[in-house]
Formats: structure tokens, sequence, C-alpha cells
């Protein structure tokens, strides 16, 4: 076997894998999400505010995510905003955001504990 045709294979892998992944990056609707990889996926960014019994405090609706998930669609930020209201914790949810997805940046309201875009 020839010594020169395992770096030849690895160079022409390589240079495929480059130019395929460059490709990943070329401009789709939006002004997020261009790599195909997510493209499809929704974040939510949020600050909320819990209030019960007149008194406020901050409101993490990341910590009631699954362990190492991080896509928060306006769907399951609802949910969660609905869990901790319904469970007593907090009398009303109050907050604003924004929401990345393939169709661009939106804006999110929580108001009253209902998500509106």
């Amino acid at each position: 076997m020839h010594v020169s045709v395992p770096p030849a294979v690895q160079i022409a892998v390589t240079a495929a894998l480059v130019v395929w992944m460059a490709t990943g990056f070329t401009r789709l609707p939006g002004r997020w999400l261009r790599w195909k990889m997510f493209c499809r996926a929704t974040f939510t960014i949020v600050t909320l505010t819990g209030t019960k019994d007149g008194r406020t405090e901050p409101v993490n609706v990341y910590d009631h995510l699954s362990p190492g998930s991080f896509i928060l669609g306006p769907p399951q930020l609802q949910a969660i905003v609905s869990h901790l209201i319904t469970s007593g914790r907090y009398d009303r949810i109050d907050g604003h955001g924004r929401v990345l997805s393939e169709r661009g940046e939106q804006r999110v309201e929580v108001r009253d504990g209902h998500v509106v875009l």
C-alpha cells in the first residue's frame, strides 16, 4: 500500500466535510438560526416576575426544563407559566422577551400568566 493514499483520502474527506459545513451557513429566512441544524428550532429569551401575596420575585423558567434542554418555545413557556400559577407558587406572572425562530425575531410578553406574541 502506498503511503500517499491515506493522506490524500483524508484531505479529500476533510475538504468535502468543510464544504458541506460551509453550505450549512447559507442564508435562510430570518435574521437568526441560519444554520440548517437550528433553522426549525424556536428559542425564547424571557425575563419574568412572579407575584405571590403582593410580593414579587424573578422567575427562572429554565429551571423547569428537562436537564440538558435549552429549546423553549411559546407553547412550552405557557405550560410552565400555567403550572407555576395553578400549583399555587405564584398568583400571577408577568414579563417580556424575544422569540427567535426561522421567521426571525419576535417580541413576546407574558401578561397575567398568558403568553402573547
